[in-house]
């Protein structure tokens, strides 16, 4: 009778044989490879003849390896590590595919132009986690692993994290009281405001941003007394009301009705805001589906 060739060898022999070498004991490896113990012996046996040497040796205690079966056991190793490496790929493929996202949104732009974006996201996924933070605490979560990926408004210190820009903008316009005279303009210059109390972020919050806006402060003779600014919309936008002083948002906070605030547009070479998907470089072909998806959609509808 001829003895098939090696390379037909059922690979559950060999892991059967790993496991009774490790154990040196026929019993406990059955137990830890869920099956009695008669056909696993008759599984080393099998593997003895085809192998044609003998693996191991029975004494008082148990089995031990010989020096024939310790050499097997030295090639058989790789093979099962790389086994094991293979089947835990392909479950993350498995896993994947499920696609349970964790997705941030910066709350720098009015959240209704994520409407269609979060539509079509979660047609894609069976679960989807959506987190609203500020762009910079986005950016620190998703570089400590606790999300796959953020929309943010940019510029931003991004260190740490792969940026895609997006085909979406928005220029900065004034939001102020009502019951100030510039709220009768139908545009205004900065540096027209000059005499007017801003309510501004400090620079810790967010550097990136803040070193571009005032560069362009600068840049067209704007020079506002500070106030802190709230970090709720709905606290500024109260304060505002009440003629404490203005601020500069995205224009798509224009869509807010907020009784005694008006929106007006500047009339300087406006200050913009630019949206980015930020990601672990390691993560980018896992959610290119994602980055695709909010690069063609239509995220103001």
């Amino acid at each position: 009778m001829t003895t098939p060739p090696l390379h037909s060898l059922d690979i559950r022999l060999l892991r059967y044989f790993a496991v009774v070498a490790e154990e040196n004991n026929m019993s406990r490896a059955a137990q830890r490879l869920f099956m009695s113990q008669p056909p696993l012996s008759r599984h080393i046996r099998q593997l003895e003849e085809r192998l044609g040497v003998r693996l191991f040796v029975r004494h008082t205690k148990g089995l031990m390896l010989t020096d024939e079966g310790a050499r097997v056991l030295e090639l058989v190793r790789p093979l099962l590590e790389l086994q094991d490496k293979t089947y835990a790929a392909l479950s993350q493929l498995a896993q994947d595919g499920v696609r349970s996202l964790r997705l941030g949104l910066t709350t720098a732009f009015e959240q209704g132009i994520f409407a269609s974006l979060e539509t079509q996201v979660n047609s894609q996924v069976e679960s989807l986690r959506i987190v609203r933070q500020s762009s910079p605490e986005l950016v620190r979560q998703v570089r400590r692993g606790k999300l796959d990926a953020a929309v943010v408004a940019l510029p931003l210190e991004t260190a740490g994290v792969a940026v895609t820009p997006l085909d979406w903008q928005e220029p900065l316009i004034a939001s102020l009281p009502a019951l100030w005279a510039e709220s009768h303009r139908a545009s205004l210059l900065l540096a027209s405001l000059n005499a007017r109390p801003l309510f501004w972020f400090n620079r810790e919050r967010n550097p990136a941003f803040f070193d571009y806006t005032r560069e362009h402060f600068r840049r067209v003779g704007y020079t506002p007394a500070c106030l802190e600014e709230p970090l709720e919309h709905d606290v500024l936008l109260a304060r505002i009301a009440h003629g404490d002083g203005l601020s500069l948002l995205p224009a798509s906070f224009a869509a807010i009705q907020r009784q005694g605030v008006v929106f007006r547009p500047l009339g300087d070479d406006a200050l913009r805001l630019h949206a980015g998907l930020v990601m672990l470089p390691e993560n980018a072909t896992r959610l290119q589906w994602l980055k695709n998806m909010t690069l063609t959609a239509d995220i103001s509808a």
